[in-house]
């Protein structure tokens, strides 16, 4: 092992803890870091297939903002896991409240640290087909929870023209774009 952690204070616990985390390293040196914990997430591009559009949001984010970003953040629907919930439960359930569509199908894309250098945050990411009739309503997030989530249907040409631009800032988006973009190049034109 390259590293191993001595010991850990909680400096901050709120939303998300703070954990001041003690290291030892190889050669006899220590040294601390400070680890962001707020548990796993996941996120999922749901895509028409038929109609090659993508259900995605477009949602206020204040640590962006803060640091000089852009108002709203074009993101694919995603949320915390619940207390043992399976990823594939959270990425439906986000799906319905964020954007109104019902998923049957996911297909895993890949489980990955999100900001290692500072969050313990593992993300489970899927793509996800639905068809004009899996919609379940307006979606827009949950109100007690501040959301401000605008629900945007996009055609996935428009969806990558904004990548190669620059306009897809959120990365989970950005890998699921990709992703879908490499196992199906055909809803791109």
């Amino acid at each position: 092992m390259r590293i191993r952690i001595t010991g850990e204070e909680t400096v901050y616990s709120g939303w998300s803890k703070i954990i001041r985390a003690e290291i030892a390293a190889p050669d006899g040196g220590a040294f601390a870091r400070e680890i962001e914990h707020h548990g796993d997430a996941v996120a999922v591009l749901p895509y028409d297939p038929q109609r090659r559009c993508a259900l995605v949001v477009a949602a206020p984010r204040a640590p962006v903002v803060w640091a000089g970003g852009p108002d709203a953040l074009i993101e694919a629907p995603a949320g915390m896991l619940e207390d043992g919930e399976p990823a594939e439960d959270c990425a439906r359930r986000e799906a319905e409240e964020e954007v109104g569509v019902r998923l049957a199908d996911l297909e895993p894309v890949a489980q990955a640290w999100s900001t290692p250098g500072v969050s313990s945050e593992r993300i489970a990411l899927f793509l996800a087909p639905y068809a004009e009739g899996d919609r379940t309503g307006d979606g827009g997030g949950l109100a007690e929870e501040n959301e401000l989530i605008e629900v945007l249907e996009l055609p996935l040409a428009d969806l990558w023209t904004r990548f190669e631009a620059g306009g897809l800032q959120d990365m989970k988006t950005l890998v699921l774009l990709l992703a879908l973009r490499q196992r199906r190049p055909d809803l791109f034109d």
